[in-house]
C-alpha cells in the first residue's frame, strides 16, 4: 500500500507544525450553537463541504475515517489524499488528510468544526505544505494564494450549509 509522502503525520492534529513547510492557519466563525456545530461537522466528516465549494471529490468511503483515501479534483489539478486522523468530540469534529503519490504538494491540511464555550461555532483550516515537483515550485506565490482562498470558500460553504436544513 501506498503511504503518504512525508514523515509528519499527524501534525495538523495539535501541537507545533514542522519546520521545512509553508503553514495555513484560516480560522473563521460559521454561527452559533448545538444546530450549526452538528450541521457543520456533518458536512465536514461527509465530503459535503468540500464538494458544496465546486470541487470534485472520490472518496472510498461515505465518511472521514483514518485510511479513507480520496481524490480532490480543482480544473486539471487533482489531489490524491489520505485522511491520517479523526476526530469526533463534543466540541471538536473534524479530520486531516495527507498527500500521496501523485499531490502537486507534500504534507498536511485538517478541518475542523469547534463549539467554545460561548456556544460560538467556528471553522478552522490548518495545514503544512510544500511542492512535490516542478508544477507546485513554478506556481509558488499563486498556489499560497490558492490554498488561502479555498479555506475562505470552504468557510462560506459551511457558514451556508450550518444554517440551510438538510
Amino acid at each position: 500500500m501506498t503511504r503518504v509522502t512525508y514523515s509528519e503525520v499527524g501534525r495538523t492534529r495539535g501541537g507545533p507544525l514542522p519546520d521545512g513547510y509553508r503553514h495555513l492557519r484560516y480560522r473563521t466563525r460559521i454561527g452559533t450553537g448545538p444546530r450549526v456545530f452538528a450541521a457543520a461537522g456533518e458536512a465536514v466528516l461527509t465530503f459535503r463541504m468540500h464538494r458544496a465549494t465546486g470541487a470534485g471529490v472520490r472518496a472510498g468511503a461515505r465518511r472521514a475515517e483514518p485510511g479513507v483515501r480520496l481524490t480532490i479534483g480543482l480544473g486539471p489539478v487533482t489531489a490524491p489524499c489520505e485522511v491520517v486522523w479523526v476526530a469526533q468530540e463534543e466540541r471538536k469534529i473534524g479530520f486531516g488528510y495527507g498527500t500521496l503519490p501523485g499531490h502537486p504538494a507534500r504534507g498536511e491540511e485538517a478541518f475542523v468544526v469547534e463549539r467554545d464555550t460561548r456556544d460560538r461555532v467556528w471553522f478552522t483550516v490548518t495545514a503544512f505544505s510544500r511542492p512535490a515537483g516542478t508544477l507546485m515550485r513554478l506556481a509558488g506565490p499563486v498556489a499560497v494564494l490558492f490554498q488561502q482562498l479555498y479555506a475562505r470558500r470552504c468557510g462560506q460553504v459551511l457558514r451556508r450549509l450550518g444554517t440551510v436544513s438538510r
